[in-house]
C-alpha cells in the first residue's frame, strides 16, 4: 500500500546514493516516451542533462510536460512520483556546470570532469 512521504523523506529518497530516475515524456502522437536519467536536486528543480537532438531532447522540445519515477529495487520497494515541466537551457556553462555535479554523483568526484 502506498504512503504519502513528507517533503524531507522524497528529497532524501532520491537523493540517497546513485538510483536512476525513469523519465516518462510525451511523444509527437501522445504516448510515453520512458527512459533512465541521472540526476540532481537542486532546491525544487530536478535538474538532468539530454541532447536535443535524441528522442527526450525532441520530446522535451515540443511538449515539456514530464513524470519520473524514482525506485528502490531492494524489499520494501519503496518508490516516489514526480510529475512537472521541463525548463530547457543550451547555455553551455550551465550545461557544463550540471553535468559535471551529475558525474559527481553516480560515477565520483575523481571521474567527474
Amino acid at each position: 500500500m502506498a504512503e504519502k512521504m513528507t517533503d524531507e523523506e522524497w528529497r532524501a529518497f532520491v537523493s540517497d546514493g546513485t538510483r536512476t530516475g525513469k523519465l516518462s515524456t510525451v511523444r509527437a502522437d501522445g504516448s510515453p516516451h520512458v527512459a533512465p536519467i541521472w540526476f540532481l536536486l537542486d532546491g525544487d528543480e530536478l535538474v538532468f542533462n539530454t541532447g536535443k537532438d535524441t528522442v527526450k531532447g525532441r520530446n522535451l522540445a515540443r511538449d515539456g510536460r514530464v513524470g519520473l519515477c524514482v525506485d528502490d529495487d531492494r524489499p520494501p520497494f519503496h518508490f516516489v512520483v514526480l510529475n512537472g515541466r521541463a525548463r530547457l537551457s543550451e547555455d553551455l556553462a550551465e550545461v557544463r556546470h550540471w553535468a559535471t555535479r551529475i558525474a559527481a554523483r553516480y560515477m565520483g568526484e575523481d571521474r567527474a570532469e
